[in-house]
């Protein structure tokens, strides 16, 4: 695994010796509450999506558990 890192970090000035992040994102302004309600609910539903789960307030490391009353693993704020 370590040469296929350094491959692809071998022709970027920035990396000194390996990569392992992409450098692509994709940032999108949330203008409003149904925009930033939607990619909440887009999050919520990736651990479902990709059979981890059942229903999205199963999944310990999200934040559907506060909103479905659960006891969350970690406390946010909640919108």
């Amino acid at each position: 695994m370590l040469y296929r890192f350094e491959y692809a970090g071998k022709y970027d000035n920035r990396i000194t010796q390996y990569r392992f992040w992409q450098d692509t994102n994709h940032p999108i302004c949330l203008y409003n509450d149904t925009m930033l309600n939607q990619r909440i609910e887009y999050t919520h539903q990736n651990p479902v999506k990709r059979m981890i789960v059942e229903r999205e307030e199963d999944y310990l490391f999200s934040s559907a558990r506060n909103y479905a009353g659960l006891p969350p693993l970690i406390e946010i704020d909640m919108i």
